[in-house]
């Protein structure tokens, strides 16, 4: 696929520009620039209401393609140049990418019609936030080890029980999708017998949020403990015990146009690491410039590979080869490891100096090179371990042999 950008696609880039240009202003100013990566914790009333500017706007949901839902119809190029303006913009990170980039082209997939007429509409209103009930304590990047449990009551719902960890946007959603054990585990592979739930988070007494606190001194992600929830039956996706399919699906949904947001960001980050580096006169070093230049044109090949991609799949990264979305992840989180590394190298022992006024009650004030070094730590292990996208890459597309697995 041609990924140029032809006359439309720059008529649409101009629309875009035009319009946050014309609405990041008044209360919305304030949120420029905040619920990124590392501050998601940052304008939270500001942020959902801007959620519903974005709905009003017609701008959610421009990759569902044509449907009842209220969203407008966008070429897959569109949804980039939307994508890359949104970035460049600074607009506020979003609340409502979960519900829009992952729960919605799922519903689409394998949803029911009754489950998108449910659901869908609010997402693209800007409405209904959710979050994602994937990882727990044991079973992280390994989601064959779930073990939250969630039996049929006899009056047509499930009650779940159990436990989910790192899970993002948890004290802000209205709702989760939960990949839970609806069948006992017997001598086969430990994805038989799960199914993913919708499950409404506004349940006092069954649902518990605990947030967690993380280096950076914030609380992105959050401990979710589940004590008799309950699910309707007619809300699990894709049909009971074919979780594991439609949870499959899903993660590759997830590394689709969003990866090229992320890159705008990446190279925001990569430009003030090297204004730092001329500033300091780090620049002087050859060493450190050669880090420079390889980052820069490693994030160049991210980029290409990105849009080859996305080229191939129309737009679902769910398509495009069974190891695209492993190669992906492997590609961005060493690279912004390394990224942040190299900034603190460039800023010297000033980057070591701890905030001022610390507090172990409230989170500590870091500057932009110790909030991406620290978050950046864990690039590697959130969103599936680098040894687990690895060993994917090793059994779906090379066909090596299986890692050996002991019992659990």
């Amino acid at each position: 696929m041609d990924f140029g950008f032809g006359p439309e696609d720059e008529e649409f880039r101009a629309e875009a520009r035009a319009w946050l240009a014309e609405h990041l202003t008044g209360e919305f100013a304030a949120a420029v620039g905040r619920g990124g990566p590392g501050s998601e914790h940052e304008g939270g009333a500001v942020r959902r209401a801007w959620e519903r500017e974005l709905g009003e706007g017609g701008w959610i949901g421009l990759g569902w393609g044509p449907g009842p839902y209220g969203n407008r119809e966008a070429t897959l190029t569109q949804q980039v140049v939307w994508a890359e303006e949104y970035a460049r913009a600074k607009a506020p990170g979003r609340y409502g990418h979960i519900g829009e980039n992952l729960l919605a082209p799922t519903l689409l997939a394998y949803g029911t019609q009754e489950q998108r007429d449910a659901f869908l509409p609010a997402i693209a209103r800007g409405e209904a936030l959710w979050c994602q009930g994937y990882s727990e304590p044991g079973a992280g990047s390994d989601l064959a080890g779930v073990r939250t449990r969630a039996v049929r009551d006899g009056a047509g719902f499930f009650r779940v029980t159990g436990q989910k960890i790192w899970t993002s946007l948890a004290q802000e959603a209205d709702w989760c999708f939960v990949l839970a054990r609806t069948e006992e585990r017997g001598e086969g592979p430990g994805h038989r017998g799960l199914s993913l739930l919708l499950i409404p988070m506004d349940q006092p007494g069954r649902i518990e949020v605990r947030p967690i606190r993380q280096l950076t001194g914030t609380s992105e992600f959050n401990e979710v403990f589940f004590d008799g929830a309950r699910a309707r039956a007619e809300h699990v996706v894709g049909g009971v015990g074919n979780g594991w399919r439609v949870a499959m699906g899903l993660l590759g949904f997830e590394r689709g146009v969003s990866t090229l947001v992320q890159q705008i960001g990446f190279a925001e980050e990569l430009a003030a690491v090297v204004r730092e580096a001329v500033t300091s006169g780090a620049v002087g070093d050859p060493v450190v410039r050669e880090r420079m230049v390889r980052q820069w044109a490693e994030l160049r090949v991210m980029r290409w590979n990105a849009l080859r991609t996305l080229g191939g799949s129309a737009g679902s990264g769910a398509s495009a080869g069974p190891g695209a979305p492993s190669v992906a992840k492997l590609l961005w989180g060493r690279w912004h490891q390394r990224l942040g590394e190299l900034a603190m190298e460039v800023r010297g022992a000033a980057a070591a100096v701890g905030p001022r006024n610390w507090s172990s009650e409230t989170p500590y004030e870091l500057d932009a090179t110790q909030r991406l070094f620290l978050f950046s730590r864990a690039d590697t292990i959130y969103g599936g371990s680098d040894e687990v996208q690895r060993n994917i890459i090793a059994e779906r597309v090379l066909g090596l042999p299986r890692e050996a697995r002991g019992p659990r």
